[in-house]
């Protein structure tokens, strides 16, 4: 298993990755600062934190299992940003 340190780069990377390919959408479209392109922005935060909460959570019985389950919820959360991301283009 991975470490925690790695978890949590995985988590920042991520979810950076998909803030700045909003960024880079909205530029592309010419509509710095979208509506559209800040909600998703802020939703990328708010899963960044309520993750990185999960991570650092001290009452897990079986550590390994509670990653696995963080790494998934990541996955899914980060694919419905992406889908929110390919829409504004």
């Amino acid at each position: 298993m991975a470490s925690i340190k790695d978890l949590k780069k995985e988590v920042n990377n991520v979810l950076g990755d998909l803030i700045e390919a909003v960024y880079i959408v909205d530029a592309a479209n010419g509509t710095n600062n979208s509506k559209e392109g800040a909600k998703i922005i802020d939703s990328a935060i708010e899963t960044f934190d309520d993750l990185i909460v999960k991570i650092n959570d001290k009452k897990v019985k079986n550590k390994q299992k509670h990653f696995k389950a963080v790494r998934a919820e990541l996955e899914t959360k980060a694919h419905k940003l992406v889908e929110q991301i390919n829409k504004l283009g």
